[in-house]
């Protein structure tokens, strides 16, 4: 673990390729979880008369990757806390090995968070089984890098509306553009505006309504860039707000997404204090990095 931007990733990644496993993985935390939550899903509809999801779930996973390699591991939601110690222990028990980045401790994990007792034999189990080592370097890495053109327009306004116009047009190649909808776990997620792999959206469409890591994690792989109108400064009393921006960000940035967007304020500014503004240092060194040309350069994560 470590502060955003040290190299936790990229020595994860180093490790994972240069690993001798033939059955391995990497993934995203929130994907994973999103994945476990269809498979429990799925395994349900198959079982209604109400067998124990846990041990045939973690078998299955256990067949396909004796190691698993989590990215950006964090807790913010009761039903993940919920899940995970059971199905961790599972895993352990199988001889699953497990590497993961964090910013965040095992002892701060869920912290803060109603129903954290019932998460503290997790942390237990995570403590037991892994090795906790700080990656303490000096600085964030991601802000080295020069900014690239256009990328992220300050204030939002008429002006910044203007260029997202351009930007859009001028991703779009000219395509029609229309509404469409993604199917996420049996609902439908409308995009207001949509065309030739890319989506418009304003902030409201994103994180003003109660969408999650599937709603997101669906607007990433299946648009290789974004077009977002009107970032607010948040506050304490949006925070569900910003936790929504947070899981928005992650996934975008996971799947090298191009962002385009406007702001009231640059990404350091966004979120300065209140709960959450910590885990928000990550998402302001992501959205950093995410205007430079190195990243642009990158090709779409499906």
């Amino acid at each position: 673990m470590g502060e955003v931007g040290r190299g936790k990733s990229m020595l994860m990644d180093m490790f994972f390729e240069t690993a001798e496993v033939p059955r391995r993985r990497r993934i995203h935390f929130h994907a994973f979880m999103q994945e476990t939550h269809q498979r429990i899903f799925a395994w349900k509809q198959e079982h209604p008369e109400g067998h124990d999801p846990i041990p045939p779930l973690a078998e299955q996973i256990a067949d396909e990757a004796i190691l698993l390699c989590f990215d950006e591991f964090q807790i913010n939601d009761i039903a993940d806390a919920m899940i995970l110690g059971r199905l961790f222990e599972a895993l352990f028990e199988r001889g699953v090995i497990v590497v993961a980045t964090s910013n965040t401790v095992p002892d701060d994990l869920f912290r803060g968070q109603p129903g954290r007792d019932a998460f503290l034999p997790f942390i237990a189990i995570l403590k037991e089984h892994l090795d906790v080592l700080v990656l303490d370097a000096a600085r964030d890495y991601r802000r080295d890098h020069p900014d690239t053109e256009d990328s992220w327009h300050v204030p939002a306004g008429p002006a910044a509306r203007a260029a997202l116009d351009r930007a859009f047009r001028q991703l779009t190649e000219g395509a029609p553009v229309a509404p469409v909808s993604l199917h996420v776990m049996g609902r439908v997620l409308p995009v207001p505006l949509a065309a030739n792999g890319v989506a418009r959206f304003g902030f409201g469409d994103l994180c003003s309504r109660n969408l999650g890591a599937g709603d997101y994690l669906a607007i990433a792989t299946h648009f290789h860039a974004v077009v977002l109108d009107d970032v607010p400064v948040l506050t304490p009393d949006n925070h569900n707000e910003a936790r929504r921006f947070i899981n928005l960000i992650d996934n975008l940035y996971e799947h090298r997404v191009k962002l385009v967007a406007s702001a009231a304020a640059m990404p350091d500014e966004l979120y300065a204090e209140g709960d959450g503004a910590r885990a928000f240092e990550r998402t302001a060194s992501r959205l950093m990095e995410m205007r430079t040309e190195g990243y642009f350069e990158l090709p779409h994560l499906t």
